[in-house]
């Protein structure tokens, strides 16, 4: 055994697996696991962790970091809230593949999570970005999806409709390249075009590459509203028609005329679980989500992205259209809608507000003021969108094939990906797992809420060595107070950091001691399946 470097000693171990918690001290060789039990006569320097719990790192099974760390690998707001591995290119908003004649329309279709300007683009496979994101030295681990806009794109640029038979082959063939180069899975997002066009059999060819690989294929679906429960028929089809392993990212509904109908949908999953297949969903604690605001635009005025976009919208007949299919079509209310990032001269005047507010800075009526901003930068317009329902959301948190992925972004807030006013779950979606759901409202028990934050999303991704606390494993720790863990933002002061995270250990190398981060410590790995 190679000389131990750290005993984590005091603690009270919650290993990962659900299993109850114990006293047991926690030693490290390597940057990994070397023993677990009664280390009192071992000669090494220790780390004081009585009064603490101590699990595995947690592992984000649906982040959005792709372009952030390659902005600052610091990742302040992941690991200060005890992320120590995080799966990025989710939604289909992936940076890579991006042949050189596309990259430039595959920069402008993942926009979203764009926020750095200044990030140089020099990859145009999957192993290129890899490497670039190695070079970044991010302070956490990484794991990558190919995501289906890149893939599609790379193949058909920006346009929508379906694709012929040739362009299929080749989008399988990205896939498998992607998979082959260290990908732990595909991932699309069928709200985003031009992925939104996709047909049954563009999705079955994702679908067969994944299966061929034993990935993972993450949809978000077409439809979190009105149309929730054929979107997840359309997801669960995927799987059923290749048999590929499936994980619905983020299952939640928007809009209180569906309340109640995530509950039929987790039905629908746990029928085709009981057929076999292998089908899984994830949640963040939120009641809020967050996209581009021109997700809310009717389909066929999406399509061709942010450039047609902009141009549809200089025409007055169009937006009367959209206004018009607006009154019967949207599902939430324009006073539950704020303005959470604009890249414009209006920044000041609307950021934070509603969209019902928006509209009486701008002295237009709530759904001409949504258009107006979206017209004037429609890939840098976002939202915050509440509208959900706690019972819905209690549903999901219960449901046996769920783990927890936080749909956020590694931010700087005093840097470059520091802008606008982020949905806080970029900061303190774990502690507010632990604190809120927790310890609070008794939602979880504290092994389930660590279990689904670590062992079962590195279970989804084939990430063999992490999420648990075991002899040979990687020794990605979070030390924190359990009572006094939570987060410590709102919707309207996001950019805080959560209380109660003591330490974080990645590969075995302490990121955060005593709550504050080693700014120059910076032992994260690109991580493969395996």
């Amino acid at each position: 055994m190679s000389a131990i470097t750290l005993v984590v000693v005091g603690g009270s171990v919650i290993d990962g697996t659900g299993a109850p918690r114990r006293s047991a001290d926690v030693a490290i060789a390597d940057g990994r696991v070397a023993a677990v039990g009664d280390l009192s006569a071992v000669d090494a320097p220790r780390l004081d962790a009585t009064g603490m719990v101590v699990a595995p790192g947690f592992v984000d099974l649906h982040g959005h970091s792709d372009l952030t760390l390659l902005s600052d690998g610091r990742a302040r707001s992941a690991v200060a809230q005890g992320i120590t591995t995080q799966v990025v290119g989710n939604c289909g908003i992936g940076p890579a593949p991006a042949p050189l004649d596309q990259a430039v329309a595959i920069r402008r279709a993942i926009a979203l999570i764009d926020l750095d300007p200044d990030v140089p683009w020099a990859w145009t496979t999957m192993a290129a970005y890899r490497a670039a994101l190695s070079g970044a030295r991010p302070a956490l681990n990484v794991a990558t999806l190919a995501g289906h806009l890149a893939l599609r794109i790379a193949v058909a640029g920006e346009r929508g409709g379906t694709l012929v038979t040739s362009e299929i082959a080749a989008l399988e063939a990205y896939a498998d390249a992607s998979l082959n180069e260290g990908a732990v899975g595909i991932s699309t997002g069928l709200m985003y075009p031009p992925a939104r066009s996709a047909d049954r059999a563009e999705l079955a060819a994702l679908g067969r590459a994944v299966r061929r690989h034993d990935a993972l294929f993450a949809v978000h679906m077409r439809d979190y509203g009105d149309a929730l429960l054929p979107a997840v028929d359309e997801a669960l089809g995927i799987a059923r028609d290749t048999g590929c392993r499936l994980q619905i990212s983020h299952l939640a509904v928007a809009g209180r005329r569906n309340w109640g109908s995530v509950a039929r949908a987790l039905e629908r999953v746990d029928a085709c679980r009981a057929d076999g297949l292998d089908v899984g969903v994830d949640i963040y604690p939120y009641l809020a989500g967050s996209a581009n605001l021109s997700q809310l635009l009717p389909g066929w005025a999406q399509e061709g992205g942010s450039l047609a976009i902009a141009e549809r919208l200089a025409d007055p007949a169009v937006r009367r259209r959209i206004r018009q299919q607006w009154r019967s079509t949207l599902h939430l209310g324009w006073d539950e809608i704020r303005v959470s990032l604009v890249d414009d001269e209006l920044r000041d005047a609307v950021l934070g507000r509603t969209i019902e507010e928006a509209g009486g800075v701008l002295g237009l009526a709530p759904d001409a003021a949504a258009l107006e901003l979206i017209a004037r930068t429609a890939d840098r317009v976002q939202m915050v969108a509440f509208g959900r329902s706690e019972t819905d959301l209690l549903a999901v948190l219960g449901h046996p094939s769920a783990v927890i992925g936080s749909d956020g972004l590694a931010l700087d807030p005093d840097g470059a990906t520091g802008i606008g006013r982020p949905h806080p779950r970029s900061y303190g979606c774990y502690p507010r797992l632990l604190g809120e759901m927790v310890r609070e409202q008794g939602t979880l028990s504290l092994e389930r809420a660590i279990a689904m934050s670590t062992s079962g999303p590195a279970d989804r991704v084939r990430l063999a060595d992490r999420g648990r606390i075991a002899a040979g494993a990687a020794a990605d720790l979070v030390l924190f107070d359990a009572d006094r863990v939570m987060d410590g933002n709102s919707f309207e002061q996001p950019a805080c950091f959560p209380l109660g995270i003591e330490h974080v250990l990645v590969n075995g190398v302490p990121v955060i001691r005593n709550g504050i981060q080693l700014d120059t410590v910076r032992p994260g790995r690109v991580l493969s399946p395996g």
